[in-house]
Order: structure tokens, then C-alpha cells, then sequence
């Protein structure tokens, strides 16, 4: 091999190494900046600063929210002197009996002055709808559309009744829809509940279809919760549309309804419950609330404790950082020191 040859070969593999470029060494203008300990620490101070207030303002927002819970499942129904799983099964036996009379009277007395809209809430703690398979068992197609009645995939076990005729709304979710009621009395006189537009306007235009109606609903051996109008179409049904609407956590409230009138402080409320939902299967909780809500909706602290939280820790960092830089204070690096490259070829 003659070293001309050589000298061939050597070019050909020296070649393959890409060639100096601007964009290849990232090297092209772009916003390139330098932390400097001043701009670090305007940062966290400008965390505290926001994040503090907005904090602050969310909790006084949520002070304002009067509530009021009550649990009532466990006062609603029989006390059995039993040993605790007799008494268990006991509970559930009373719970599915329909000739038991499920009437209960609970008392409350409103804390603070309480301005309309009054929002009624009914919370379930223990039941999962996040379930996979619960949460699945569902049609969406069929409640849009009525020429989809039959079509029930996903909705076993509650897709047709003992007859093969389809269940509309059919699945899970729809079979144990929540069935106990409320109705309030102020000084023995009967306090409305509003029932309407508790529903998500877009379930009832988009989810839920105007011209499908119930049809073999609840008509199996095994009831699950409450039953529907079949005269009345499905997106009209708000309390059906409430309850499709699943919940992420297994603690949750769901509207019931809203009192369009003030309640005062020191005022006796009469809550008669119809106790109707089987919760004591798998021993859930149940709560009758109703609540005032302010800009930030109804009451919770843990969003303001969030902010509270966040701005106090960026304050501590910035007072941490300011502490060390003034009594170790360095000089700020070079930054051209940071380039591989101080002589790039030109092209």
C-alpha cells in the first residue's frame, strides 16, 4: 500500500468528526442567564411576599364559611345489643327491608347568620367511586342517544333486566344512586329546598340526551338506590346527573340542593331524613351538611395553608441566604471561563 494511500484513509476518517459550527456548539445568541446570589434571593423574597397574602386571604375567606355536619347513620337506625358482627348483620338486614319505617328527625342550630344561596350537600366517607370497575360501568353512548338503548357494553352486571330487556341508564353507577331524603322545617314550618339546575349544564346539553327516557330501571330482584321518574328524560333528572359525576377521593359531597332564604344565628333547623341508603355493607359514613360559600368556594383551609406555608419557607431561604452571604461573602465567578472552546476555528 503505497502512503499516499495511508494519507487517503487518515483524511477520510479524520472527516467524520462534524465540523465547528455556531449551532453545533450551541453556541447561537439565546437568553442566557447569571444567577447571581442578589437575583436568587429577590426571588425567594418575592415568593414570601405574594405567596403570604394570597395565603392569608384564602383562610379568611374560608373563617367566612358557615357550615354545618351532621352525621347521622349511626343515630338513624337501631341500636342492637349484640356482639359486633350480629349487630352488623342486623344493621343490614333493617337497611333493606322496605316496610321499616326509615323516618329520622335530627336537630340543628345554626351557629352565625347564614345568607342565601344556602348550598345542601349529602357526604359519603368510605365509598370509593374511583373504583376502576365502578367507574367503568357505564354507557355514555346510551344516555345521548335513544336509538342506543341496547347498546349496554361495560354495563354488566346492570345491563338488562331478567327479562334481556336493557337497562337505560344502565351500569353501576347509575344502579346505586343516592335515595336518602331531606326536607328542613324552621319553627315547625316547612323550609324549601331547591332541587333545580344542581346539574352541570354541560351534562345536560352534551352528556345526557333530552329525548331518552328510564326504562327498567331498578326492576331487578336486588335494589340498589334510588328510582327514576320514567316520564321525565334523563337530562332532566338533575339528581341522576349530580351523582354520574364520579368522584376522585373516597370522602366526597355531592348537591342535594339549595335554601333560598337567610337563616339566622341561634335558629332551631329540623332536618326528617328518609335513612334509605345502604352504607353499613361496607360501613360508610354518612353526613347531612349544608353550607354558605364565599369567593373561594365552600370551606377549605388547605389551600391557604399551602400558600402560608410556601411563602414562609421562601422567606426563611432568603433570610438563610442573605445571613451567609454577608457574613461569607465571595466574589462572583467568571462566567467566560465556563466555555471548552476559547479559540473556535473560523470558517
Amino acid at each position: 500500500m503505497s502512503s499516499g494511500d495511508g494519507a487517503s484513509q487518515s483524511s477520510s476518517k479524520k472527516s467524520k468528526k462534524p465540523t465547528y459550527s455556531r449551532f453545533t456548539q450551541q453556541e447561537l445568541p439565546a437568553f442566557k442567564p447569571i444567577l447571581t446570589p442578589g437575583l436568587i434571593m429577590a426571588a425567594f423574597v418575592f415568593l414570601g411576599i405574594t405567596f403570604i397574602p394570597i395565603g392569608l386571604s384564602h383562610l379568611s375567606a374560608s373563617d367566612n364559611v358557615v357550615q354545618l355536619v351532621d352525621r347521622y347513620d349511626e343515630d338513624c337506625i337501631p341500636t342492637y345489643n349484640s356482639n359486633p358482627e350480629e349487630a352488623h348483620n342486623k344493621r343490614i338486614q333493617y337497611i333493606r327491608d322496605a316496610s321499616t319505617n326509615k323516618t329520622c328527625v335530627r336537630t340543628l342550630i345554626v351557629p352565625k347568620k347564614m345568607r342565601h344561596p344556602i348550598f345542601v350537600y349529602y357526604q359519603l366517607d368510605d365509598f370509593y367511586q374511583n373504583h376502576r370497575r365502578y367507574v367503568k360501568s357505564r354507557n355514555d353512548e346510551q344516555y345521548r342517544n335513544p336509538s342506543a338503548e341496547r347498546k349496554t357494553a361495560n354495563c354488566e352486571p346492570e345491563a338488562v333486566n331478567d327479562d334481556h330487556e336493557p337497562i337505560v341508564p344502565c351500569g353501576l353507577i347509575a344502579w346505586s344512586l343516592f335515595n336518602d331524603t331531606y326536607s328542613l322545617l324552621r319553627n315547625d314550618v316547612p323550609l324549601p329546598i331547591n332541587k333545580k339546575d344542581i346539574a352541570w349544564q354541560s351534562d345536560k346539553t352534551h352528556k345526557f340526551g333530552s329525548n331518552v327516557y328510564p326504562k327498567n330501571f331498578q326492576s331487578r330482584s336486588l335494589i340498589g338506590g334510588a328510582t327514576l321518574n320514567e316520564s321525565i328524560p334523563l337530562n332532566q333528572q338533575d339528581d341522576l346527573l349530580v351523582w354520574m359525576r364520579t368522584a376522585a377521593l373516597p370522602s366526597f359531597r355531592k348537591l342535594y340542593g339549595r335554601i333560598e332564604t337567610d337563616l339566622e344565628a341561634n335558629e332551631v333547623i329540623k332536618v326528617v331524613i328518609q335513612n334509605n341508603y345502604n352504607t353499613y355493607t361496607f360501613n360508610g359514613k354518612k353526613k347531612f351538611v349544608i353550607s354558605t360559600t364565599t369567593w373561594i368556594g365552600g370551606k377549605n383551609d388547605f389551600l391557604g395553608k399551602v400558600y402560608i406555608t410556601v411563602g414562609g419557607a421562601s422567606l426563611f431561604i432568603a433570610i438563610a441566604f442573605i445571613s451567609v452571604y454577608l457574613v461569607m461573602p465571595r466574589p462572583l465567578g467568571d462566567p467566560s471561563y465556563l466555555s471548552w472552546n476559547k479559540n473556535p476555528p473560523s470558517n
